[in-house]
């Protein structure tokens, strides 16, 4: 029976990924179009379940799949975590800071790192399936675009060599190369055939998935340091001036143009239903109606919040940069709980069957569960 039981554990891991259950968050705000919503309950009183210490900052976001924990750490490494324990499963330098988070998807583990490269690692081992090389830094997440007859999954990641790179999820070669015209900071959103995603050179670019092809170019004022979300054929992104916009991809104008103060959001929204939420440098996370573009509430914090917020169970649930991480009502911004863990959490969280995995900038990855 322990045989049988491991032999399929390891076939969910292999088989999860993007398309796995309920209980995992594959990618960077848990879904293509990087809304950030999670599905399940998330029952509050949370309580610490462990810490894994690594050697730097973590500012990746994790993912989680299969029972495990992938994230990356400023100390040049991608760790594979178990989900109950904490316990390191395997690990892999690349060298270089890793900023980006993981996508895990059909049993591999896509990252990119500050040496120039996208890795492609086996999910179970840890071992290289392949290396893509790009011309300067990767910061943001990859994204997949999924399998269809004839044509296997794409991965789509944006570089600071200024541009958007499509791959073929098995052999990491290039299918198309989109070009722009400055450093791409985050992840690239996907959705209905099109990649949206910003950059340094302040437009938000929408680009044909099947060939690399330009649909649409809105500028936004002042460069995007962090993603788009993607729902009802709108995009969903902030700016550096501290403009929050909603741009209708398909008539490639802004709907409406929400701005509180002069301050950046390096934040990506979470957007469920009526309403999103997107945390700022004014130190405070705001919710705003996605019709109108107006004020619902704010929540103030003690520092900045670049963490980008994640919606589950009527909750949001971001980190700041006064080193707690918080839950807080989505109807009214009432906080529900918090947690001091003492440095800046920039690093987004992901939340999986009531569980919330975050790192930190003390080096550390924390876990938090439901209360016995």
């Amino acid at each position: 029976m322990k045989g049988h039981a491991t032999s399929l554990a390891l076939l969910v891991l292999l088989c999860g990924g993007a398309h796995g259950a309920q209980a995992d968050w594959p990618m960077f705000r848990g879904q293509p179009s990087l809304a950030g919503r999670a599905s399940g309950t998330l029952a509050v009183p949370l309580k610490l379940l462990w810490r894994f210490k690594t050697g730097d900052a973590v500012k990746s976001s994790a993912a989680i799949v299969g029972g495990r924990v992938f994230v990356g750490s400023d100390d040049g490494s991608i760790y594979a975590l178990d989900l109950a324990t904490g316990r390191k499963l395997w690990s892999l330098a690349t060298g270089e800071p890793v900023e980006a988070s993981p996508l895990v998807l059909d049993g591999v583990v896509y990252v990119g790192a500050s040496d120039g490269k996208l890795h492609a690692l086996d999910a179970a081992k840890g071992t290289t399936r392949w290396e893509y090389g790009t011309e300067d830094r990767i910061l943001g997440a990859a994204n997949y675009v999924p399998a269809r007859e004839g044509q296997g999954a794409r991965i789509v990641v944006g570089s600071y060599d200024n541009r958007l790179h499509c791959l073929d999820a098995a052999t990491g070669k290039a299918v198309w190369v989109y070009q722009t015209d400055n450093y791409i900071n985050g992840a690239p959103a996907v959705a209905d055939g099109k990649a949206v995603f910003g950059g340094c050179d302040a437009v938000l670019h929408a680009v044909s998935v099947a060939d690399g092809k330009r649909l649409a170019g809105i500028e936004t004022g002042s460069y995007i340091a962090g993603s788009a979300a993607l729902a009802g054929g709108r995009a969903y992104v902030g700016n550096y001036d501290g403009h929050l916009l909603a741009i209708d991809l398909t008539a490639g104008k802004v709907v409406w143009d929400y701005k509180d103060k002069d301050l950046p959001f390096f934040s990506t929204p979470a957007v469920a239903g009526d309403r999103l939420a997107l945390g700022s440098r004014d130190k405070r996370l705001h919710c705003i109606a996605t019709a109108t573009g107006k004020a619902l509430w704010t929540f103030r914090t003690r520092d900045e919040v670049d963490s980008s917020p994640v919606i589950c169970d009527g909750k949001v649930v971001f980190g700041s940069n006064d080193g707690r991480l918080y839950i807080v009502r989505l109807a009214d911004g009432k906080e529900l709980w918090s947690f001091e863990i003492g440095e800046a959490v920039t690093a987004s969280p992901a939340v999986a069957g009531g569980r919330v995995v975050v790192g930190s900038d003390d080096g550390c990855v924390y876990a938090f569960g439901p209360k016995p």
